[in-house]
């Protein structure tokens, strides 16, 4: 990531040499609570400037894999899965930051057409396997319900609060329980289990939601109980270290005027993610 930062080199910036390629999609029609997620890529770019370059755990400076970053998609869901579906094509990998969850589907289909054996590892408060929200299919609440119709296999992690409605799906098409935030908050267990649900190639969605909100406040539909920091950097460093991250986004994060830590938060999330990608 870590687009406006003076000073990485050039050459690391250019789509040509990137290995990770960002995607800007500031994408908001649906958010039913509080609203602000489509400024959640400028508030992760900007926030991208104050991070350092070396991370102290992995020893390097994970910029050097190479990461450009495109200009924003907009609202357009077509023009970000025709978009994403280049970038797979160019043998780069896409982080897309959203906007509202909503944006998701649109890169895992891109995905699906290079990984026939996609599965997505999603990260969430909420299970958002409605079939239609507000009268329509294309909802934050439903994108995982669109993301199932795609035939990905998908593994959802932290997650504390859905409907009846969502429960009896889960029963019906014998999908894998989530593995619920008050199940695996005192211990890491579930990691390895959550691991083998996953095929090789995986794709990371998540909503930053997730967090526990005395981490990340800032995002539309906060729900107390989330996952903590390192609970989601080891999962993520054990996911490098054993599958192919085909892709990722991260949603929801609505920026809020006095507030930094939850951009901040965000932005060295991605970069995290990108050096356990290097190794």
């Amino acid at each position: 990531m870590l687009i406006y930062k003076s000073d990485i080199p050039a050459k690391f910036l250019r789509y040509e040499s990137a290995r990770v390629v960002i995607v800007p999609a500031p994408y908001e029609k649906t958010t039913s609570y509080g609203q602000g997620a489509k400024d959640g890529p400028r508030g992760i770019c900007e926030a991208s400037n104050h991070i350092e370059l070396y991370d102290e755990e992995l020893g390097f400076e994970p910029y050097n894999i190479g990461i450009h970053t495109m200009e924003s998609v907009g609202d357009s869901l077509s023009k970000l899965e025709d978009t994403v579906a280049r970038v797979i094509a160019d043998k780069k990998i896409p982080i897309t930051l959203g906007g509202e969850h909503t944006i998701s589907a649109a890169p895992v289909r891109a995905c699906k057409r290079h990984f026939r054996n996609l599965s997505v590892c999603h990260f969430d408060a909420h299970a958002d396997l409605r079939d239609t929200y507000k009268k329509t299919p294309l909802n934050h609440a439903c994108v995982m319900r669109r993301i199932y119709e795609t035939g990905a296999k998908f593994v959802q992690i932290g997650i504390r609060s859905h409907t009846i409605e969502e429960a009896d799906f889960i029963k019906e098409k014998k999908l894998h329980r989530p593995f619920y935030a008050h199940e695996i908050h005192s211990s890491n267990e579930w990691m390895d289990k959550a691991l083998a649900l996953l095929t090789e190639d995986v794709y990371i969605t998540f909503d930053v939601d997730a967090f526990d909100p005395s981490i990340i406040p800032a995002t539309g539909t906060p729900e107390p109980g989330g996952l903590a920091w390192y609970q989601v950097t080891t999962f993520f460093k054990k996911l490098a270290a054993s599958k192919n991250i085909v892709g990722a986004d991260f949603v929801e994060l609505a920026p809020r005027k006095g507030e930094t830590c939850s951009d901040y938060t965000v932005a060295r999330l991605i970069y995290k993610l990108i050096g356990y990608i290097s190794v």
